[in-house]
């Protein structure tokens, strides 16, 4: 019975093996294309895309964060164009040029707002090659695309060399309309070498997270210095959008065990992974490590089930009321909301839960305050003052969350950097703060 249900799937995958450009088949005018984020991109389904391109009309293309620079991206392709659920670096020429378009968005709502504002014709995506029960895997992405799959139309690459990782993140063969094979390696991206004020922020921050915690970080140079720093803790989780490198250094000292936390004990719970390949392998088959949909690992009322959540994220800029500017210089966009508004929100719903916001109190060269009266003209609002709980800069940790506007104002010049807080002082008093 065993060989007769093997065989039968796969029959059933060698018929839906086509090459790549078989994916223009699938595509209609008008049709907008979601695709997976980072390393969840299929190189050589959207290769094949922008070599088609010719016979294509008004197709839009939905991603975060794209790891690889592209022709269309630049206006090159005009039947294609890129809407952005978050800006890489790759994007943010384009994006103030006007050659694409950016969806505003918590990370959370992004499976709900695709279904809502797309049409979603085709749901595109990188995976591990099918396992002898047809089932694909989405390897170190789960995010969206594992929400909408079996929701709509799919079409996948299954390249030999991404993880079989476990979870909410299988897709089998009689819900994809066809796939195609391919062999490259994942994008990698190594941690960044910290900076003393790096060090000193992380070392704040770490001193307040307590055994038994349950964690998420973000990105950025501080957070991922936060999980060096935690290498004398016990008993912690994971419940985290990103799973980074420092996980598995936590993971394999025992500090990271997950046996104290509510849901999933035992697993570290993710959406996505990058890192080197290092932490691709740590991934691959690893029961301990789990991927889900990110509508349900960023949902506020998810993390808020956790005893002692803290979570960890960066920011470039925070006023007076606490609201901090993750996403944008003002008007320059730089990428966008991410899970950071959920995280944060989740851990307020959380018994014990913490979130700190972290970021240096200047520029590299101390001419620029990041703790300002007000945020810059066109900055957009990533973290709001109801959510805000604790700032944390070189110079020490300001606790704002229940604190009324004067104090919160003294608090967060307290942490500013030293040649600014005169100047700081002096405007609360302009306005009213102090």
């Amino acid at each position: 019975m065993t060989s007769a249900g093997t065989t039968k799937i796969s029959s059933a995958l060698l018929a839906k093996l086509v090459k790549a450009d078989a994916v223009l088949d699938h595509i209609e005018p008008g049709a907008d294309l979601i695709v997976g984020v980072g390393n969840g991109e299929p190189s050589t389904v959207i290769d094949a895309i922008e070599t088609g391109a010719g016979a294509l009309s008004d197709v839009r293309i939905h991603q975060m964060l794209p790891l690889r620079d592209r022709p269309y991206f630049h206006g090159e392709r005009p039947s294609l164009r890129h809407v952005s659920w978050f800006l890489s670096p790759l994007l943010r020429a384009p994006f103030r040029d006007g050659q694409c378009d950016l969806v505003p968005n918590s990370f959370s709502e992004v499976p709900h707002l695709m279904r809502a504002a797309t049409k979603c014709s085709l749901l595109l995506s990188a995976a591990s090659p099918p396992d002898e029960y047809g089932f694909f895997s989405l390897g170190a992405d789960a995010q969206y695309v594992a929400a909408l799959a079996g929701q709509m139309p799919v079409f996948l690459e299954a390249n030999a060399q991404v993880p079989r990782t476990r979870g909410e993140n299988q897709i089998h063969i009689r819900d994809i309309v066809g796939w195609c094979q391919a062999d490259y390696p994942l994008f990698e991206l190594a941690g960044t070498e910290p900076t003393a004020i790096d060090r000193r922020i992380a070392e704040l921050v770490a001193e307040r997270i307590p055994d038994d915690a349950t964690l998420q970080v973000g990105i950025g140079s501080v957070p991922e210095q936060v999980l060096r720093t935690l290498g004398d803790h016990r008993r912690l989780g994971v419940h985290t959008e990103l799973f980074p490198e420092g996980f598995v250094d936590l993971i394999e000292a025992g500090v990271i065990t997950g046996e104290s936390k509510n849901t999933h004990r035992h697993k570290a719970i993710t959406t996505y992974a990058m890192g080197t390949k290092r932490l691709y392998d740590f991934i691959d088959d690893n029961p301990g490590i789990e991927f889900w949909p990110v509508d349900y690992t960023n949902d506020p009322r998810v993390i808020g089930m956790e005893r002692r959540m803290n979570v960890v994220n960066a920011t470039l800029e925070v006023d007076f009321l606490g609201q901090c500017a993750s996403e944008s210089l003002g008007s320059t966009y730089w990428s966008s909301s991410g899970g950071q508004p959920d995280f944060a929100r989740g851990a307020l719903f959380a018994e014990e839960g913490q979130a700190f916001i972290v970021l240096h109190s200047s520029n590299h060269d101390e001419s620029i305050s990041r703790i300002v009266c007000q945020l810059q003209l066109g900055a957009a609002v990533t973290t709001f003052k109801n959510v805000v709980d604790k700032v944390v800069t070189e110079y020490g940790v300001a606790e704002l969350r229940g604190q009324p506007i004067r104090e919160r104002t003294r608090r967060l010049i307290a942490i500013a950097h030293p040649n600014f807080r005169e100047q700081l002082e002096r405007q609360a008093r302009e306005i009213g703060f102090l």
